[in-house]
Order: structure tokens, then C-alpha cells, then sequence
């Protein structure tokens, strides 16, 4: 199956946990973002860098989230992101958690749009975009 992976790594902060020390629920798609501005970073396209010289915003459509265990304060969490499709009008970005133990603990989905502001809609994935990802789908 072609798609685009990557992984990095980001620690639990304590500010991110609730009075038990498990990382509170609402704090999840704080990973996610991680994931998708790292894994963009890493094949030359990065968030600043499409809104300040190429104007074009990705906010989010939509959201899945499935809680499957809980992190805690200070875990070192593995964050795998996968784009499965080459993006159109939107891109989604699948991520999966993973706990020091190397245990699956959380999975989302996220979907983003492309946003022209001048135009004040959503536009087609531009063609400078698909082409960092078009490699990985041959």
C-alpha cells in the first residue's frame, strides 16, 4: 500500500495531565498536531511557510478520536502519522500513540481542507503540496 509515514517522539508534560497523572483526554489532539507538522516538516513543506509565501491555511474538517489505554505524566509517547491517499480538496492525516512499552493507546483522524483567504474558500491542494507527497504514491 503506498502511502507516507513518519514517526517522532514528544514526553507527556505535566501541564497535559489531570489530577490522577493520566494525560487528559482534550490534550490528545495535541499529539496529532505534533505528528502532522513534523511529518510535513520532514518532507519540506511546513505550516509557516504555506500561510506566510503561499497564503494558503489548513484548518480542520473534521476529528475521530479512539481511546484504547491511557498515557501518564512523563511518558516519552511514539507518534506514528500516515497520509494513506494523496491529498485533493482535503488531506487526512492518520495517527497513531504508542507508550514506552511500544503499546498502541490512542488513534485519530484528521482531516484538513486547503483555505485560499483571499479567495475566502477552500481551494484544490495546491501543486507545489502534492508534489512533496506525490512520491511516495508511485
Amino acid at each position: 500500500m503506498a502511502m507516507y509515514e513518519h514517526i517522532t517522539q514528544e514526553r507527556v508534560r505535566y501541564g497535559f495531565t489531570d489530577q490522577m497523572g493520566y494525560l487528559y483526554y482534550g490534550h490528545y489532539p495535541l499529539f496529532y498536531e505534533i505528528g502532522r507538522t513534523e511529518a510535513m516538516r520532514d518532507i519540506g513543506l511546513s505550516y509557516s511557510e504555506l500561510e506566510s509565501k503561499h497564503e494558503i491555511y489548513m484548518p480542520v474538517v473534521s476529528m475521530e478520536v479512539k481511546y484504547l489505554r491511557p498515557a501518564f505524566y512523563d511518558d516519552l509517547l511514539t507518534i506514528k502519522t500516515q497520509v494513506r491517499k494523496l491529498p485533493d480538496k482535503f488531506i487526512t492525516f492518520y495517527t497513531e500513540l504508542f507508550n514506552p512499552a511500544g503499546e498502541l493507546i490512542n488513534v485519530g483522524k484528521v482531516k484538513l481542507c486547503f483555505y485560499d483567504p483571499k479567495m475566502k474558500s477552500v481551494v484544490m491542494v495546491p501543486d507545489y503540496f502534492i508534489q512533496e507527497f506525490r512520491k511516495y504514491f508511485e
